[in-house]
């Protein structure tokens, strides 16, 4: 899975991490190909779940979804009515339910030759994928659209260069997005044309065009909704900050500050504060502007978690996140490190919250542990590694029962997303170059963190390094696992609730292997796993293929205290709560265990949930909290530790390690050494010595965790 096109590049960064991204590279010609016969004497699966995923979201794969879904509705609708519904779930962030419901609209359009609809559903496609911020999908779905002869042209026709506006405002293309906004404003309707050209506006003013963006403004009608008055009101005072009046840009924003009307009055405060801190600092108040952005974080604990279409509709992309990450940079500065670690723990649960949009009962998702109480909780032997990725840096906090520090290392995140990329490319194809890129990623990652040998490890990571498997690096020669325990956790605050949960696991396994779908989808090693493991299981339940089901799933695993799944996966790019294990078909019909359904099953019991499957740990990320798959649902409905795979498994490897995984636990080894003796067999076969073997599989939750004899 591929980060780095969802960044843009840093031209002021040191060059250093652009050689180590090349020398990473300079053996991996391309991605997700299996081993070259000299460094390994089996064949190794290819990046299927990625090849899936990208099938899925193809023009094809999308109409093939669309005639299965709308062949299993007892009742046929008619396609524009597809249409609506998806421009709704779109307005709603519903984007996954989008794309389906346009799915349908194109599976009819095609069935019936029906252009006009073939217009209107690409057009939907683009509009869902834009909200979703998959740029790449948004583009090739607009253009698809503008292919078309709609019977309405002012209804696909300026939508569709609209999008493409708000596409290339994304990626920073503003000479594309400015040309793209002005072929829309000459083909939209009169109700859509004033959103074109706020948008066009915002795209002059990121563009330094200041005085036509001035122009252009001023064309805009008064709003008479309330809502996008406001939005209005944003970017007036967006105008007034680039035009470096900030006391006049500071009097708009307390007018919005104080707006009482038009949606989520806690929303505009938060962005009021952000506006006043970003002038405040212009004007070189420090602390003023710091205060102002802790207002305007304490305001993004009080707003409701809801997509908000208007902002994109008027080209205004913003991120609660950005507000969070200049505040936690601020308070660096002013050498607050103990304000600004509670601001980047605040600032991952305010993501989850955004991700998850009120679909979902998240406990205690808005409350965050304080620096004094996470050291609390922690062994003398014990140490919290947690990581935020800022725009220009990456801040590093080392937490111990006596001690905080800070560190912050000279990494854009634009640099990370490449350095991770490739890192990920040069183990996913088994190269050489994946041995000493560890060694100078753990140079530069864990080395400036002074990490004892033996010292157990609680890492917690930000945006790109959820993709990193930290076990993979190197220090002072040795891999990260061979000399210190780890494990990963979505958040300090999420740790220490698991911390204190009871300590043991029931003796009682539910495993589910080589799920019967189809042919090219048939896993025979796992069913030997699942053999394997449950031989030291004398309370267990076994499911393979016709019978790993998910209704048997459901039934199952209610009292169980472990879960062992060897299936395949696929993560969800569009919306991680309906990434989906595959399980086996019911009825003649597929049957996808999606993250939405894990969230609501009752796992309290399930103490350790294993997905001995591809790429299972992996979710989409923004700049914010986690991935945001299978990790935060399992955890989210009662298991407390997660073992799950950042990329395609060997059958063998797997094999081995989790014999040794689960041997180890059945002899009393608590879980975090259990994983670290599971992954040091697979290391110690000269066979499978390479990363790309033992290195899949993080551990993630409750490290402390033993299984009760």
């Amino acid at each position: 899975m591929t980060l780095a096109h969802t960044q843009k590049n840093n031209p002021g960064r040191p060059r250093w991490p652009a050689l180590l991204t090349a020398a990473l590279f300079a053996q991996t010609l391309s991605a997700h190909h299996a081993f070259a016969a000299t460094e390994s004497t089996q064949q190794q699966p290819v990046d299927a779940a990625i090849e899936r995923q990208a099938e899925a979201d193809s023009l094809e794969g999308i109409a093939a979804e669309g005639a299965l879904l709308y062949n299993a509705e007892p009742v046929k609708q008619d396609g524009y009515a597809y249409c609506g519904q998806s421009v709704a779930l779109s307005e709603r962030g519903e984007f996954r339910l989008s794309i389906r419901a346009a799915s349908k609209a194109l599976h009819v359009a095609r069935a019936t030759d029906n252009e006009d609809l073939m217009a209107l559903a690409s057009r939907d496609l683009a509009i869902a994928y834009s909200y979703s911020g998959n740029l790449d999908q948004a583009e090739r779905f607009a253009l698809e659209a503008l292919k078309h002869k709609p019977k309405d042209p002012q209804v696909v026709v300026g939508p569709s260069h609209k999008i493409l506006g708000d596409v290339y405002t994304r990626r920073g293309d503003y000479d594309k997005a400015i040309a793209s906004f002005e072929q829309a404003d000459r083909t939209s309707s009169d109700r859509f044309r004033p959103l074109v050209k706020t948008s066009l506006a915002n795209a002059l003013v990121d563009a330094g065009d200041l005085t036509r963006a001035r122009s252009i403004y001023a064309e805009v009608p008064a709003q008479q909704d309330p809502t996008l008055r406001n939005q209005l009101l944003r970017t007036q005072a967006r105008l007034l900050t680039a035009e470096k009046k900030p006391q006049e840009a500071i009097a708009v924003y307390e007018q919005l500050a104080g707006m009482k009307d038009g949606g989520d009055p806690a929303y505009l405060r938060l962005w009021a504060q952000d506006g006043i801190a970003r002038n405040r600092l212009a004007l070189g108040n420090r602390s003023e502007a710091a205060s102002a952005w802790d207002l305007a974080a304490t305001e993004a604990d009080r707003v409701r978690a809801e997509f908000r279409s208007e902002e994109i509709r008027m080209g205004l992309f913003s991120d609660v996140q950005n507000v969070f990450e200049n505040a936690i940079a601020l308070q660096l500065d002013l050498g607050n490190n103990q304000r600004a670690f509670e601001l980047s723990e605040r600032s991952r649960s305010r993501a989850l919250l955004d991700a998850v949009r009120g679909r979902a009962e998240l406990a205690d998702a808005q409350n965050t542990v304080d620096i004094r109480s996470l050291q609390a909780l922690l062994n003398p032997d014990e140490r919290v590694l947690e990581f935020h990725a800022l725009t220009n840096e990456l801040v590093a906090w080392s937490v111990s029962p006596t001690e905080v520090k800070s560190t912050r290392l000279p990494l854009s995140r634009s640099d990370l997303v490449q350095v991770v990329d490739a890192f990920r490319s040069s183990i996913i194809n088994g190269k050489k170059s994946a041995v000493s890129g560890a060694e100078q990623i753990g140079q530069l990652l864990l080395k400036p963190l002074a990490i004892e040998p033996g010292t157990r490890l609680l890492i917690v990571p930000h945006g790109p390094l959820h993709y990193l498997p930290f076990q993979a690096l190197r220090l002072d020669g040795q891999y990260l696992i061979e000399r210190n325990k780890l494990s990963i956790a979505p958040s300090s605050t999420i740790a220490s609730q698991l911390a204190q949960r009871p300590p043991h696991a029931r003796h009682k396994l539910v495993a589910f292997g080589n799920p019967l779908i189809e042919a090219k989808f048939d896993l025979p090693g796992s069913e030997g796993e699942v053999r394997t493991v449950s031989s030291y299981f004398d309370d267990k339940a076994v499911y393979l293929r016709a019978d790993a089901t998910k209704t048997r799933f459901r039934e199952a695993t209610a009292g169980a205290g472990i879960v062992h799944v060897a299936a395949h996966a696929m993560a969800d790019t569009v919306d991680p709560l309906y990434s989906r294990i595959l399980l086996a078909n019911e009825r003649g019909r597929q049957s996808f265990l999606e993250a939405h359904e894990v969230l609501n099953l009752k796992l309290g019991d399930a103490d350790i949930v294993t997905l001995s499957a591809c790429e299972s740990g992996l979710g989409r990320i923004a700049s914010g909290d986690e991935t945001l798959g299978f990790t935060r649902s399992f955890l989210s409905a009662g298991s407390s530790s997660l073992i799950a795979s950042l990329w395609p498994v060997s059958d063998d490897a797997a094999e081995i390690l989790m014999s040794t995984l689960y041997r180890e636990l059945a002899r009393g080894t608590d879980l975090q050494g259990s994983m670290q003796q599971a992954q040091l067999a697979v290391l110690r076969n000269p066979k499978m010595a390479h990363p790309f073997f033992w290195a899949p599989f993080n551990l993630i939750g409750n490290w402390r965790l033993t299984v009760k004899q």
